[in-house]
């Protein structure tokens, strides 16, 4: 049988795909993490000093995190034991710390990597806390998930986290003139289209190398230009999960841009979103958010704005609905900013917090009853209109908080339209203080 595997090219009964035969056989040949596995990285110190202990590998896909957990098993002379906790159950986990035990009793270590850790729930990420604890084995977990979100605290505190980062285009070239050399061949692309590759893979190692064997494999012809390779190729979107950790990461960037009145940089984090496949409609209510907090008083047509625009989106659709898009980013993003409402509204909220059911005084509460009338509801209370400039300067907090009859929780800036508002307050705090004298 295995004369006839040899005859066909076949290697151990099937063929091995180029990604696994460029796998790393060292530390040192890792590309892209240098800050880990290069000299005087983080891992290669560890190794050194003989103190590898449980780690967990963030990062995305394709940056050699399960290599780099082979490679630090053989490293070690510890048994390499791998699992997903995709396809992992309660009974499984069992069985694996049962072998584990036992190789602990003839001598044997276990480095225990678990893919996608993430996915297992609280009962299961506890469960390897005492194996971790006893020494029965070293777990290495991978996730593409923050773990301060997604791992328990128990978990974390036993296992340092190490950051992987996305390929860069000098670890991308790397891959690309390994993958060459392997096969003793050059790709068939002229410049532009192999730098292109680099975008296609998006900082994945492994995909890239998947698009180098496709391009491997097509019949003999003209380097390819990047028209030509992007015909070639099913270029996929860049890495984007809606409901994951880089969902939020481009949100926080679009929003921070908004608020930094960077509408160039809003419209590129707009596009990632976009060509990723979010849902317009999340960016239209990040919009309505930063019209509020980030914009507020200082142009208050901010968010009619961006209520229209997206009103006008959903009426018309994409592609037109784009304009829409761009034009509630751009009003957002260069409109003048202040959060002085959302900030007077936190304190508020802060505030009845700390001092609960204070009584309202009684000159503002409706009597419509005999006995309320008797007890002084309503008594005292001053009608606004009644007055010059529809101002009574009358307290409307508890007594208990503001014995002087007011408190300054809003405070406007200088700022657009809040300049006038400001103007405002303060000629009001004028007549209060005037009113409350001749009192």
């Amino acid at each position: 049988m295995a004369d006839l595997f040899a005859s066909a090219g076949l290697d151990n009964a099937a063929p091995r795909p180029l990604a696994d035969r460029l796998r790393p056989q060292q530390l040192s040949e890792v590309v892209g993490q240098e800050h880990l596995t290069g000299e005087g990285g983080m891992l290669t110190r560890m190794i050194a000093n003989h103190s590898l202990g449980s780690l967990v590998f963030w990062g995305p896909p394709g940056t050699g995190k399960t290599t780099v957990a082979r490679l630090l098993a053989r490293q070690t002379d510890l048994h390499f034991e791998q699992i997903s906790a995709i396809f992992t159950g309660v009974a499984d986990l069992k069985k694996v710390f049962e072998a584990a035990r036992g190789r602990r009793a003839i001598g044997q270590g276990t480095l225990l990597f678990v893919d996608e850790i993430h996915r297992f729930n609280r009962a299961q990420q506890d469960s390897f806390l005492p194996v971790m604890e006893d020494g029965t084995v070293t777990l290495i977990g991978a996730t593409t998930e923050n773990p301060s979100f997604e791992l328990n605290a128990a978990l974390l505190s036993r296992a340092r986290v190490l950051v992987f980062k996305p390929l860069d285009a000098a670890a991308i070239e790397g891959l690309l003139e390994r993958a060459e050399a392997l096969e003793g061949r050059r790709l068939p692309v002229d410049a532009e289209a192999r730098a292109a590759l680099s975008g296609m893979a998006d900082g994945d190692g492994r995909y890239l190398l998947g698009l180098v064997e496709e391009l491997l494999s097509l019949p003999p012809g003209p380097d390819l230009d990047v028209a030509a390779l992007a015909a070639a190729m099913q270029k996929r979107a860049p890495v984007y999960d809606k409901a994951q950790d880089e969902h939020y990461n481009l949100l926080s960037c679009f929003h921070k841009s908004l608020r930094g009145s960077d509408a160039s940089a809003a419209m590129y984090w707009a596009a990632r979103m976009i060509v990723g496949g979010e849902d317009p409609g999340t960016i239209f209510r990040r919009l309505c958010c930063a019209a509020s907090e980030d914009v507020g008083m200082a142009d208050p047509q901010a968010m009619p704005q961006v209520v229209a625009a997206w009103t006008a989106f959903e009426r018309v659709g994409w592609p037109e609905g784009r304009l829409f898009l761009a034009q509630a980013i751009a009003y957002v993003a260069t409109a003048p900013k202040s959060n002085a409402s959302y900030s007077a509204f936190n304190a508020a909220m802060a505030l009845a917090q700390k001092t609960g059911s204070l009584q309202p005084p009684r000159h503002i509460l409706n009597a419509p009853t005999k006995l309320m009338k008797e007890l002084g509801y309503h008594a005292g209370y001053q009608y606004d209109h009644d007055y010059p400039d529809a101002y009574a300067g009358q307290s409307f907090f508890p007594q208990e908080l503001a014995p002087d009859g007011h408190l300054d929780l809003y405070r406007p800036n200088e700022r657009g339209f809040e300049r006038e508002v400001k103007k405002r307050l303060d000629y009001w705090a004028r007549l209060r203080a005037e009113r409350r004298g001749k009192e």
